[in-house]
C-alpha cells in the first residue's frame, strides 16, 4: 500500500513531467481515494478499463491517454460524464502521462518497442516543434523490407501495415509509437531506411513513395 500523494511524486519525478509542454495535464487527473492498494494500468482511460478497475477493486488507474486535452469541449457531458461518474463514484484515482512515457529512456513506449523489435537505438530526432521523441538506430540484422515487415508481426503479434516504398536492404531504422507521420519526413532526411509510427494517415503513404522510405 502507498499514499496517492507519494505514488503521484513518485511517477511525476521518474517521468520528468516538468520536462514537457504537452496537450493534457500530467499526473493526477481525477483524485480518488487517499491510498492506493490495487493499481490498474492500460493505455486508454475508456469506459471499459475504468469499468475493469472498479471490477477488480482497484484503487487507481494509470494511462498513457487520459483526459482534458487541449481543444477539446470542456463541457462534462456524454461518455465524458460517464468515466468520470464512475471513476467518482468509486472513489478511483486516475493518473495520465502522455509526452514524458513516450519519451522515457527505460520505460517508455519507443524504449519498449526497440527492445521488442531488438532496435538498437542511437539517438533520436524531432520535427523542430516540441522535443525530439522520434529515435532512431539499427536494426537487429539487415532485412529486405518484406523480411522487415514479417519481423514486426513475428516481434508483436500483430501484422503490420507495410508501405513499401524505400529500398531492399533495411538496416537503419527510425520509429515513433503513436501519432507520429509527422516525423515521416525528419526520418527521410536522416536517411533512414525505415520509419515505424503508431497510426498513418492517407497523405503519409504518398510522401513515403515520394521520400523513398519503407513506412
Amino acid at each position: 500500500m502507498v499514499s496517492l500523494d507519494e505514488l503521484t511524486q513518485y511517477c511525476d519525478g521518474l517521468l520528468e513531467v516538468g520536462a514537457f509542454q504537452d496537450y493534457c495535464p500530467n499526473g493526477l487527473q481525477v483524485e480518488g481515494g487517499s491510498q492506493v492498494r490495487r493499481l490498474i494500468s492500460g493505455v486508454t482511460a475508456s469506459q471499459a478499463l475504468v469499468d475493469a478497475a472498479l471490477e477488480r477493486e482497484a484503487d487507481a488507474l494509470l494511462v498513457h491517454h487520459g483526459y482534458f486535452w487541449k481543444g477539446e469541449d470542456p463541457s462534462i457531458t456524454g461518455i465524458k460524464r460517464r468515466r468520470l461518474g464512475t471513476l467518482l463514484g468509486a472513489n478511483i484515482s486516475l493518473l495520465a502521462y502522455h509526452l514524458p512515457l513516450d519519451a522515457h529512456s527505460q520505460f517508455g513506449n519507443n524504449a519498449q518497442l526497440a527492445r521488442r523489435l531488438g532496435l538498437t537505438a542511437e539517438g533520436r530526432f524531432g520535427t523542430g516543434a516540441g522535443p525530439e521523441l522520434g529515435w532512431f538506430g539499427a536494426a537487429p540484422e539487415p532485412f529486405t523490407a518484406a523480411q522487415f515487415g514479417l519481423h514486426i508481426e513475428h516481434c508483436l503479434g500483430r501484422r503490420p501495415l507495410h508501405i513499401d516504398a524505400g529500398g531492399e536492404r533495411i538496416a537503419r531504422v527510425g520509429w515513433c509509437t503513436g501519432a507520429a507521420q509527422s516525423y515521416l519526413e525528419a526520418a527521410a532526411r536522416l536517411g533512414l531506411d525505415a520509419f515505424i509510427s503508431g497510426e498513418i494517415s492517407e497523405q503519409t503513404v504518398h510522401a513515403a513513395r515520394e521520400y523513398g522510405i519503407l513506412y
